[in-house]
Formats: structure tokens, sequence, C-alpha cells
């Protein structure tokens, strides 16, 4: 596999499919290969190869995934490449590798179906939700506060909500919060302190729960591990 990480926006991603014709060692025959392109507007791309079972046919119809998608959750998609990349360092081919790209395509294949259904009966309030915890994540923020500002009825905005994107508001809050505190900690010399209040967190310590929840690391452990690779890019 071929891998290449930029830390930048990412808007749409492209799903390629390519048929290569390889020599089979001495063989005369030529054997077809299916050889699958995962590509990130502005940079990230990803080949892989299916290898399907050849007593299972069915396989291909596990999941759906459209050539070109809207990326609804940019930076799940890149934490999911960040994985990779990380898995692939270690130099040895592990399962782990495999069921990365499986979450990766199943993420696009989900973001494909959340774009379809945002014209649907009850999204478009999901949706400004959305935008709001977007732009306004450094602010106080809770369901009551959103819905008020919505004009309409908490629990409905919460049912939606959940409906849409598979996660409550207070994680779509939380989770937008520590994306931001991400790149902060990389790119600003701010002390955590100073990086939790701007996003929104009153207490250090709540703000170290909520970021090693979501990450898997202390905010302390993320500037070390990706600052550096954060300026070499």
């Amino acid at each position: 596999m071929a891998f290449r990480v930029l830390t930048m926006a990412v808007d749409l991603c492209r799903l390629t499919t390519r048929t290569m014709n390889v020599n089979a060692g001495h063989e005369r025959t030529s054997k077809a290969r299916i050889i699958h392109q995962i590509q990130l507007i502005r940079g990230i791309t990803l080949h892989f190869e299916v290898k399907a079972p050849d007593n299972d046919p069915r396989w291909l119809t596990h999941l759906s995934v459209p050539q070109q998608t809207k990326v609804v959750d940019p930076q799940a998609l890149v934490a999911l490449f960040r994985q990779f990349l990380s898995e692939q360092e270690k130099h040895q081919r592990t399962p782990a590798l495999e069921f990365i790209v499986l979450l990766i395509l199943q993420q696009l294949t989900r973001d494909a179906r959340l774009d379809e259904q945002a014209d649907g009966a009850g999204t478009t309030l999901a949706w400004k939700a959305q935008k709001l915890i977007r732009t306004q994540y450094h602010r106080p923020l809770s369901t009551a506060l959103l819905a008020r500002e919505l004009y309409c009825n908490a629990d409905y905005l919460g049912r939606v909500y959940r409906r849409v994107f598979h996660l409550t508001l207070t994680e779509a809050i939380h989770r937008q919060r520590v994306r931001e505190a991400e790149k902060l900690l990389i790119s600003e010399a701010r002390s955590l302190t100073e990086v939790a209040a701007l996003c929104e967190f009153n207490d250090v310590g709540y703000f170290r729960q909520i970021f090693r929840k979501h990450t898997g690391l202390t905010p302390a452990a993320w500037k070390r591990r990706y600052s550096k690779e954060h300026i070499n890019s």
C-alpha cells in the first residue's frame, strides 16, 4: 500500500478503481488485478487491493461506497488515516491495516448516506445545529442553548440530531472542541490552560479527560507526537 498524509482540510473524497494487467511469474498469460484508490481532495491518497474469496462473490455488496462524496466528518477520516500510517510504520503487515481500511470505507459510506439524507424531514434542523457547533464551539453551548437559538424543542432537537449524526449533541460539542484543541496544541505556543479556555473547557482536568476519551492520548502526549509532523509538513 502507498500512503501519504498531510494535515490539511478535507472537503471531498473520491474512490476510483482501475484494472492493471500483471504477468503471473514466467507464465505467458497475464493476470488482471483491480487496484482501488481512496483520494481525499487536497492531498491524501491510499491505494489498496481487495482479494475476494472465490467462493463468496457477495463480498462486493457488503459496502456500497460512492465514487465521490462530501466528507461530513473530515477530522474523523484524517484520524483514521493517521492510525493507518502509525500502524504501517511498524514495518510489518498486521490485520489492523485491513481493519482500518474497512473503517475508512465504512466512514465514507456513512458520509454518503448522511449527504443523501440532508434534505429529509427533520434533518435540516440537525444540520443547523451542526453548523452552530462548528462555528460557536468556543462559546457556552448545550442542548438547551442550541434549541433556544434554533427556536425549537430541546428534546426534539436532540432526537433528530442523534438520528442524523448518530451521537448526542453533548458528544458532538465535545468532539468539535477536542478537534480545535488538537490544532491549537500543534500550531500554537500556548499553555494547556489557555488551550482549554479557548475551547470552552473551564476545568483543565475535565479537558484532559474529554481529550483522552476522544483521541486516546493526553493533550501533552498529542502535542509531543504530532507537533514535529506539523512542522515538517
